[in-house]
């Protein structure tokens, strides 16, 4: 008897674990905040960030904080840009990206990619046909200890591991600075986040 209360219980542990729960609701930017001077809106459902005047950066973080954990979401961009979803962000100088980049400074680099601080790039995704430009794309991160991976569109398209950023931190998205980078827009939708033991 006692070995099935435990097994019952270890059950409703991992569903409990297991479940999804949305990081955006698609009215507001509840939850989240602002650092920077970029632009964030909601708009039709959908989260937007643009450069702030004079093409000025900044990031979006959730006000909670991740360890071990799956991320998706939809995201679509206004080309050329440079973005991504910021896992294990713990202060200026730390975390790591999911790109969603257009950067000649990285030629064949694209979106799906992992960019560490401190680090630059720990995997790439050179694979042009899992992205798809000026369309919606579907990300899922996955993230266990010192190891992150990338599906873009269903597939694996990064997979690192740095062991520069132990405990938990936010998740975010990035509007970067550049004249290059001027008009760009990021849009999400249907954010979503689940925990791993």
């Amino acid at each position: 008897m006692r070995v099935l209360y435990l097994l019952l219980s270890a059950s409703a542990l991992l569903g409990q674990q297991a479940k999804w729960t949305p990081l955006f609701d698609g009215k507001s930017l509840h939850g989240w905040e602002t650092r920077g001077k970029a632009a964030w809106t909601v708009e039709g459902g959908e989260l937007v960030g643009r450069q702030g005047e004079g093409g000025a950066p900044g990031d979006l973080f959730t006000l909670e904080r991740f360890t071990n954990f799956e991320l998706e979401a939809a995201w679509r961009m206004k080309w050329p840009g440079n973005s991504g979803f910021w896992f294990k962000y713990q202060g200026p100088s730390t975390g790591c990206q999911a790109d969603f980049l257009d950067e000649p400074a990285y030629p064949g680099v694209l979106s799906g990619s992992i960019y560490c601080m401190g680090l630059k790039f720990i995997a790439e995704n050179r694979a042009p046909e899992t992205v798809r430009k000026g369309e919606w794309n579907t990300l899922r991160v996955r993230v266990e200890g010192d190891r992150a991976q990338v599906w873009m569109n269903g597939k694996l398209v990064a997979d690192g591991r740095a062991n520069v950023f132990p405990g938990p931190g936010q998740l975010g998205v990035q509007v970067h600075a550049g004249k290059q980078f001027e008009g760009m827009e990021i849009r999400l939708r249907d954010v979503k986040v689940r925990r791993l033991p």
